[in-house]
């Protein structure tokens, strides 16, 4: 069984706002509502994640305006500008039977009619309606839409081989 993160991306610094230390932050969240409600976010330097309590966060429309404590000038926030932030796992809520994204990315996909292992799951895309699934099988990738049609079972090892199994109609895989 894979080891699991223990912190996620939760969003990224797009800009400044006003002149006080402020940020506007892209979501990575399900929701900037999810983003607004974290007591701390972290920035990565080199293997250690440093604590930035936030003060006060917002949604305006589909972004975060955040302020964190100690940073209160406008230099202040213009330095995290591009910076990826990352929340504690434990501080981010999960609902019964989800998962996060970046505890599927790796995972083999397998056909679970056939026992065959199709790819690997590469990345999760979020087009729509449903997020989905992209998945290389050697040279290639395909997409699967992530419902329940065709992901069937999500894996990590305790019952059955860790995986995602898929039933794939015909022409999925095709490129």
């Amino acid at each position: 069984m894979r080891e699991k993160q223990a912190y996620l991306e939760c969003g990224q610094v797009v800009n400044t706002h006003g002149v006080k230390g402020a940020v506007r932050i892209a979501n990575r969240c399900d929701s900037p509502a999810v983003l607004a409600s974290l007591p701390a976010m972290y920035l990565r330097e080199g293997d250690s994640y440093r604590a930035m309590p936030v003060l006060h966060a917002s949604v305006q429309k589909n972004m975060v305006l955040a302020s964190f404590a100690g940073v209160d000038t406008l230099e202040g926030a213009v330095a995290l500008r591009d910076k990826i932030l990352y929340a504690r796992r434990e501080d981010l809520p999960l609902p019964k039977g989800s998962h996060f994204v970046a505890d599927l990315l790796g995972l083999p996909v397998i056909d679970a009619d056939r026992g065959e292992v199709c790819g690997v799951l590469e990345d999760v895309t979020f087009p729509g309606a449903h997020p989905v699934y992209v998945v290389r099988d050697g040279a290639h990738t395909f997409m699967i839409p992530a419902v329940p049609a065709f992901i069937l079972e999500i894996s990590f090892g305790e019952e059955k081989p860790e995986g995602i199994y898929v039933r794939l109609i015909e022409g999925m895989r095709e490129v």
